[in-house]
């Protein structure tokens, strides 16, 4: 395959990106999107030349640092997948693909296509844990009985990566999916109903400052996320924090 890309180039968060073209040739479709851009990455180092920065860690589809918006969408065409489990037969021959980072005031650009993805690292540790005494008088999980419905959507809800694709694709850069994920994953289970009211206030007070929109209600973020994590969990967030400001008046 014989591909046009455009990529967003940017030194910093400080200067000015622009989207620069290259063409790549002899693309296997059996190859993944990230190996495409490795090959382009190796002509460009062959000719002298500053190779595109990406982030990518696993490529297993598991830790979400591949995340890019491909022509126009969040990880690109295809469906519940990464970027880094994107195959070049989703693309056709002589097609010109737009690359670019994620867009988001609370996701600043490093370089090129690497964005700063920490505010969601800020927001899990306001309050995305459990607190355990590990003293020695510590009781087996497996003791406490949880109704299947809840331990399922639990874990549901604990498959949310972080990619923060419901961010970029989201119309108003709201983090509510990410975060009602991280919430309800601990909501549904009784070691995490302890400390359930500090854990939403602190984490929505966390995601606030740290710069995101509100829910646009739009869904768009359940539908570009690679995992498919349910709008539901919005819900369940607005209900737990509901109940948790209510009950510290």
């Amino acid at each position: 395959m014989k591909l046009n890309l455009k990529i967003w180039r940017q030194k910093n968060r400080d200067s000015k990106g622009k989207i620069a073209t290259y063409t790549v040739k002899n693309i296997s479709k059996d190859s993944s999107f990230l190996e495409m851009l490795d090959i382009l990455n190796n002509d460009l180092l062959e000719k002298g030349e500053e190779p595109v920065a990406f982030d990518h860690d696993c490529r297993e589809g598991i830790c979400g640092m591949c995340s890019l918006y491909i022509n126009g969408k969040a990880h690109g065409p295809d469906s519940r997948v990464t970027t880094c489990q994107l195959h070049m037969r989703k693309f056709n021959d002589g097609e010109t693909i737009y690359i670019e980072p994620w867009r988001a005031k609370a996701l600043p650009i490093i370089k090129d296509l690497v964005v700063d993805r920490t505010a969601f690292d800020r927001i899990q540790q306001a309050g995305g844990y459990i607190s355990v005494n590990t003293s020695g008088n510590t009781q087996d999980a497996n003791l406490t009985p949880i109704p299947k419905n809840d331990a399922d959507k639990s874990f549901d809800a604990a498959t949310c990566i972080g990619c923060a694709a419901c961010v970029a694709t989201c119309k108003n850069s709201s983090a509510m999916l990410f975060v009602s994920a991280k919430v309800s994953q601990y909501a549904m289970l009784p070691q995490g109903r302890v400390e359930a009211k500090e854990r939403v206030i602190n984490m929505v007070k966390q995601m606030d400052k740290e710069g995101f929109g509100n829910c646009s209600n739009t869904g768009a973020c359940e539908i570009e996320c690679p995992k498919g994590i349910s709008l539901e969990n919005i819900a369940k967030l607005n209900r737990e924090y509901l109940s948790a400001t209510l009950s510290t008046k």
